[in-house]
């Protein structure tokens, strides 16, 4: 089943809306009249993708079996500069 709303509704009922789409109804949301959203329910979590979690336990298991690399240390700032490197590497 669909239902039109308003986007002002939408905004006041959002909670309200998201339990209606996960119980299965589809939500179109419009504003001076014209649709510019439509909230659908995704696949359950048994459903959703499994090639992408199989990709991602493959490269998890990759990265688990690699060995750390000795002397190898960031510091925060280092990691959160706004240069891409830090000016040891230049």
């Amino acid at each position: 089943m669909t239902k039109i709303v308003t986007a002002a509704e939408a905004n006041r009922q959002f909670s309200s809306l998201m339990r209606q789409v996960a119980e299965g109804e589809t939500v179109i949301v419009t504003s001076h009249g014209r649709q510019v959203m439509t909230m659908t329910p995704t696949a359950g979590e048994d459903e959703a993708m499994p090639e992408r979690r199989a990709a991602h336990r493959r490269l998890m298991d990759y990265l688990r079996s690699q060995p750390q690399r000795p002397g190898v240390t960031w510091t925060r700032q280092e990691l959160y500069e706004d240069e891409p490197y830090p000016d040891t590497f230049k």
